[in-house]
């Protein structure tokens, strides 16, 4: 089977191993003819980098890049990053990474043009109408890992350096005009980012398939996504250089993000305020935080994950999905416990205030209280 197909749903998305090369056309079709490129840190000196940048000059594209994004994006890489985009007379963005750099680039290409604060656009109500749309630059999103799904998403996760709190900013126009899908640029990936970014995409799938909201498109596309990553994360793990195995955990990160419209739940509204304490990597958390999860919902979800096991090829319905995400974290090298991340049990009081108020508390199948998220912390331990 060939792995190569153009998709216009949720996005227009350019698929297959080798695309990175239409690059330079997409910012063409896309009317971006000076682009900026956004990129994490760690990504900035790779070959891949370099060849995205040498694909834009090629064709005659004056492009710059900015890569002063952290692990967990804040106001201040977004500030830096709008300058950036200013001051070079950019007409466009090429998010370009992971979920940092994916989230900031989305961020730097929506609040270029807008005179308030950032805040201001979080993802509550009618909140994004504030925005003045026309000046929203477009976005190309290019992922070099598996399990975000950042770029087929209408939001940007940024965390305030100021509350350690991690805020979703949400336009419909932040979703990308396009997005290049190539397995060839996750083919780096070490085993400790596969495996989490991977567990990510994961988390998403089985947080939109758990949600109690009325979505049967999302549910549909959340059960597939997780025979995928079931099916090829630990080929992908063992074998970085699986295209194929690569190719379906793509394509796996893409259907959780566009699952989880259906909603979230207790696992993410743990980990955002970890992750913005602890500056962990957000699927890793995800992953040890999902064990403790799902004995919390198992009196709402079973019924649901009795029907789910036998097509993910599990036995035992909802205990023997339960007893397959342990030995799955196992086999991925997922630490046991939020301690071995570097959480401490005096921070749970603030972790819980910091996850009631966050918004994916609204897709878990239990109702969410601070009783039961002090519970939730002390047993994810």
């Amino acid at each position: 089977m060939t792995l190569t197909a153009n998709w216009s749903y949720p996005a227009a998305i350019r698929f297959g191993a080798g695309r990175i090369a239409e690059l330079a056309d997409a910012c063409t079709q896309s009317g971006i003819s000076k682009p900026l490129l956004v990129t994490d840190k760690g990504l900035a000196s790779l070959p891949i980098t370099e060849q995205a940048l040498d694909i834009l000059r090629k064709a005659g594209l004056d492009a710059a890049m900015f890569s002063e994004v952290d692990p967990n994006p804040n106001e201040k890489n977004l500030s830096a990053g709008i300058a950036a985009y200013n001051d070079g007379g950019h007409d466009g963005v090429i998010a370009f990474g992971g979920g940092s750099g994916l989230d900031l680039g989305k961020c730097v290409a929506f609040m270029a043009g807008q005179t308030r604060p950032v805040w201001d656009f979080e993802d509550i109500g009618d909140w994004w109408t504030r925005a003045d749309a026309d000046a929203i630059a477009p976005i190309i999103a290019v992922p070099t890992t598996a399990g975000t799904g950042s770029e087929v998403g209408r939001a940007g996760v940024l965390t305030n350096s100021e509350t350690h709190e991690k805020k979703i900013i949400f336009h419909p126009k932040m979703l990308p005009a396009a997005v290049i899908c190539d397995p060839e640029l996750t083919v780096g990936m070490p085993k400790p980012i596969t495996a989490g970014t991977g567990l990510d995409a994961f988390a998403h799938c089985v947080e939109a398939f758990s949600s109690p909201h009325y979505h049967p498109m999302s549910q549909g596309i959340a059960l597939e996504g997780m025979r995928l990553v079931i099916e090829n994360l630990p080929r992908a793990y063992e074998d970085g250089t699986d295209i194929e195995a690569r190719a379906h955990m793509m394509s796996a990160a893409a259907m959780g993000a566009t699952a989880f419209q259906k909603g979230l739940g207790a696992i993410h509204a743990m980990s955002h305020p970890i992750g913005a304490h602890f500056n962990t990597h957000h699927g890793t958390t995800n992953a040890v935080c999902m064990p403790a999860v799902l004995d919390l919902n198992a009196p709402k979800i079973a019924e649901r994950f009795e029907r789910a096991a036998g097509y993910l090829g599990i036995d035992g319905g909802f205990k023997g999905f339960r007893a397959f995400v342990d030995r799955f974290n196992d086999q991925l090298g997922v630490p046991k416990g939020l301690a071995a991340l570097g959480v401490t049990e005096d921070t749970i009081p603030d972790l819980v205030r910091g996850a009631i108020k966050d918004p994916s508390c609204g897709g878990n199948p239990v109702e969410l209280t601070e009783e039961n998220l002090t519970a939730l912390f002390k047993a994810a331990m």
